[in-house]
């Protein structure tokens, strides 16, 4: 495997230190030192990563962006992507801090009173919007017991990731056929599913529009609720201004029907991703996908 930025911050080494960072330095000095690690990321302008990101937040900042700006736009994101993984590693083992920083939006209570089984079931979808994997730890500690579809087969520091997750009590499920056949037997029963819909796959089958333009989007999420007859939700967490994370949720958006399935698929997704583009429009900066969402148009980028 050829070296990039991508396989030096996905090892295993890369997610070792970063969780030391997080447990041994101060706030302040963490935050600092995550600044200039960011800025070091962002210079390297011509890395798949790094152009990823610039794709990614040009198209959702509505491509109205020169080159000065969207530098700007991309360091601001890697500052708050780096911020985030402090954050995670600082407080994900002392749950007491992480409580004084998370705040239910009057949204969640929807899911927050749900019972583990109700008389119907729930799929619920993340974005890579700020630390919602923190605040997502945080509330599998406090019993909260979704099924949690992952990535398929985690390796290097995805898979230490994934363990450190299930310390936490997720029950988590990576992708495969039998692993969505799990999920929907546990939607057909009344369970509640989650799983994110931002990060983008190879070779699609469909191409869903997502700010205005076609994407390399998964559809799973889409597919399990048309099956199981469930709504749809959107889960989100966002940095405010008071310095805490708002967890907030959408309407129930429930699927409809069409006689052709793929284009009811198609419709049905494009649907979640308009309510989601509202929510990633209100801070794109904490927004943080690190592969091309719209691989088409990566040269069109300033």
């Amino acid at each position: 495997m050829a070296f990039t930025l991508q396989n030096l911050i996905n090892s295993p080494y890369s997610v070792r230190l970063i969780s030391i960072i997080g447990q041994v330095l101060p706030l302040r000095l963490g935050h600092t030192l995550a600044d200039f690690i960011a800025d070091l990321i962002t210079s390297r302008r011509d890395s798949p990563l790094v152009r990823a990101v610039r794709l990614n937040q040009w198209v959702a900042r509505g491509e109205m962006l020169d080159k000065v700006a969207l530098d700007q736009a991309v360091r601001e994101t890697f500052r708050n992507t780096a911020r985030s993984l402090y954050n995670l590693y600082h407080y994900v083992n002392n749950p007491h801090l992480a409580e004084r920083l998370v705040v239910f939006d009057p949204t969640f209570e929807q899911i927050a009173t749900r019972l583990e089984f109700n008389e119907r079931g729930l799929m619920a979808v993340g974005l890579h919007l700020s630390n919602f994997d923190l605040v997502m730890q945080w509330l599998c500690r406090q019993k909260f017991k979704p099924l949690a579809l992952t990535i398929p087969n985690p390796q290097g520091g995805g898979r230490l990731e994934f363990e450190m997750r299930k310390k936490t009590g997720m029950n988590l499920l990576p992708a495969s056929v039998s692993a969505y056949r799990q999920a929907a037997r546990h939607l057909q029963k009344g369970g509640l599913v989650v799983t994110g819909i931002d990060r983008p796959v190879p070779d699609p089958p469909y191409h869903p529009l997502f700010f205005g333009r076609p994407s390399a989007l998964p559809m799973h999420h889409i597919v399990l609720a048309s099956k199981a007859r469930v709504p749809v939700v959107i889960v989100v967490t966002s940095l405010l201004p008071d310095g805490k994370y708002h967890l907030m949720t959408s309407e129930l958006i429930e699927m409809e029907s069409h006689p052709n399935r793929d284009t009811e698929t198609q419709q049905n997704a494009e649907k979640v991703l308009y309510i989601a583009e509202r929510f990633i429009r209100q801070a794109p900066q904490q927004w943080s996908v690190s592969l091309p969402v719209w691989p088409q148009v990566l040269d069109l980028v300033p």
